[in-house]
């Protein structure tokens, strides 16, 4: 948590996420009984048939976690190792182990292997699920003779749930030097993402040889990120005279904050459901973003001021804006953001007040009712309840009053995370709804800022 670094508000901070398609391998054993199927992105299409399986059956729990298998290579040479994985770090060193070893190739039982990175796969091993454990030994139990499985490696799954879900790797907020702006912004798909590569740069080792190739299956928020970049050029191609700060909040307001099976997104690091610190106004929806309704926009003037809420110096502000003439005359942290942050200091209660301003983006009239969805500890007025615009490019202004009271409340300060909620604009007798998240949390080494 707290480890958003690139958090400044003219940029848009961009989060990691999976997508709805596994790449699998099939594990059929040998009394062609069961068929299982679990994660691997061995670069190679390999069919290894009916393979004798070795396991530490009946022995001590090292040697069913493969800890011991250097001093017996002979037991496991041309044989399919099966392994339980316990933590992250027996993982790569089981890897590892048996990398080094004449095996034909493994099974992973192990609760982990979303963890694991394309780069892991160097040699012809399968990822299962700790629940199919019980199944494989069972089979070996019961095998009258020398248990065996094939395997069919480079396989895709498509409509794999649940998705998206947030990255591992993927950065959280609170941003530590502007931590009165919710980062990241927005979460995009960046886990496995088929992505060019140089073609004479080695991607991966797979076993003795190394891989060449003009596209790799690269994860990190650099993959994530192309995607917002490509939205927006696509907004920006419709919508030509809309600001960069427009085309953010169409990206964020429109956002999806529930995944593929109607729930909240969930966070890979906890496998519970993720929060706004994680995955910012939601998971990004290209279609609804082209069409928003309303928009919060935000000029020049208004990052000076926020500049200067923040305390930066006249030579300092300069120094960013690349202007000569910049002043700090309005000092504002309330900066017109399609999200709200509450910053709690050392305290379990507080109150904040923002003000919006939001923009019609629409060429028709039309009216938006406000509603609000809070969690336990948090209370929300809007003012006013109802907006009404004129036609494109009205604007209409409204507050937003947030009361925390986190006083019965078990999370820990440490956890960065108060509570959320969410206060979306309804078009009355339309189709747009405009979502903000409105988060309140703990900021370490943050001042006692007054809005």
């Amino acid at each position: 948590m707290s480890s958003v670094i690139n958090g400044a508000p003219w940029l848009t901070s961009v989060g990691a996420g999976t997508i709805d398609r596994k790449f699998v391998a099939t594990v059929s054993l040998g009394n062609g009984t069961e068929t299982i199927r679990g994660l691997s992105t061995y670069p190679k299409r390999l069919f290894l048939s009916n393979i004798p399986l070795y396991y530490g059956l009946g022995n001590t729990t090292s040697k069913e976690s493969c800890d011991s298998l250097h001093p017996n290579p002979k037991k496991v040479a041309g044989k399919i190792v099966f392994c339980t994985v316990v933590s992250e770090f027996d993982m790569y060193d089981q890897i590892n182990k048996l990398s080094q070893l004449a095996v034909k190739g493994a099974i992973f039982a192990t609760d982990l292997r979303e963890f694991l990175l394309p780069t892991s796969y160097y040699i012809p091993f399968v990822a299962v699920s700790l629940s199919k454990r019980k199944v494989i030994k069972s089979y070996m139990a019961e095998a009258t003779k020398m248990a065996a499985v094939s395997i069919s490696f480079g396989e895709t799954k498509l409509g794999t749930k649940p998705a998206p879900q947030v990255a591992f790797f993927s950065s959280r907020g609170p941003s530590q030097i502007s931590p009165t702006i919710l980062k990241p912004d927005i979460l995009a798909p960046g886990v496995n993402v088929l992505a060019a590569w140089v073609p004479n740069r080695v991607f991966a080792q797979v076993g003795n040889d190394s891989l060449f190739t003009n596209y790799a299956l690269v994860s990190g928020t650099s993959m994530a990120s192309p995607h917002v970049i490509g939205i927006a050029a696509m907004i920006k191609s419709v919508h030509r005279d809309w600001s960069s700060a427009a085309i953010r909040s169409a990206m964020m307001t429109t956002a999806d904050t529930t995944d593929n099976t109607g729930n909240w997104i969930i966070d890979m690091s906890s496998d519970t459901a993720g929060s706004p610190l994680a995955y910012g106004a939601g998971h990004i929806n290209p279609n609804k973003a082209m069409d928003p309704g309303l928009v919060y926009d935000i000029t020049v003037q208004d990052y000076i001021d926020f500049l200067c809420g923040l305390n930066y110096t006249n030579s300092q502000i300069s120094t960013i804006t690349r202007r000569s003439n910049c002043s700090c005359t309005k000092a504002n942290l309330d900066l017109n953001y399609p999200s709200f942050t509450v910053i709690l200091n050392n305290a379990n209660m507080t109150t904040f007040r923002f003000k919006r301003v939001l923009t019609n983006v629409e060429s028709t009239t039309t009216r938006y009712q406000a509603a609000v969805r809070a969690s336990k500890g948090m209370k929300v007025l809007v003012k006013q309840q109802t907006l009404n615009f004129n036609g494109l490019n009205s604007k209409q202004e409204f507050s937003v009053r947030v009361d925390i009271d986190l006083s019965k409340s078990a999370r820990k300060q440490s956890e960065y995370l108060g509570n959320y909620g969410y206060l979306s604009w309804y078009e009355i007798g339309g189709k747009h709804v405009v979502t903000s998240p409105i988060v309140s949390t703990f900021a370490a080494s943050h001042k006692d800022y007054t809005i």
